[in-house]
């Protein structure tokens, strides 16, 4: 008996996922984490939130959507109220976003 083929087509995927679009999804999940975590101030919440909305904007080209949200970011960073466990999120996210361009 023969093993199935790795391009058989019960095994094969419906559509291919862009590696980008996964690792744009998980930035985008740690922004509305960040933006529900009740530890944190209103405004790094509402920032977070802000970001969240400047990526997901789809008519805007993805290095617009990046620039705005390391903009609205790094403002959020130098806020000296907030924890630190917040401003590690940040500066992770603020990593991540730069290291797409």
């Amino acid at each position: 008996m023969n093993a199935p083929s790795a391009a058989s087509p019960a095994t094969a995927t419906p559509a291919e996922v862009n590696p980008r679009d996964v690792r744009l999804q998980q930035i985008v999940e740690t922004l509305v984490q960040l933006s529900d975590d009740s530890s944190v101030p209103r405004n790094v919440r509402r920032g977070a939130s802000s970001a969240k909305d400047e990526l997901t904007k789809q008519r805007v080209p993805l290095d617009v959507r990046i620039a705005s949200a390391v903009y609205v970011l790094d403002d959020l960073a130098n806020d000296p109220n907030i924890p630190t466990h917040g401003r590690t999120a940040i500066w992770s996210i603020v990593s991540n976003l730069e290291s797409f361009q």
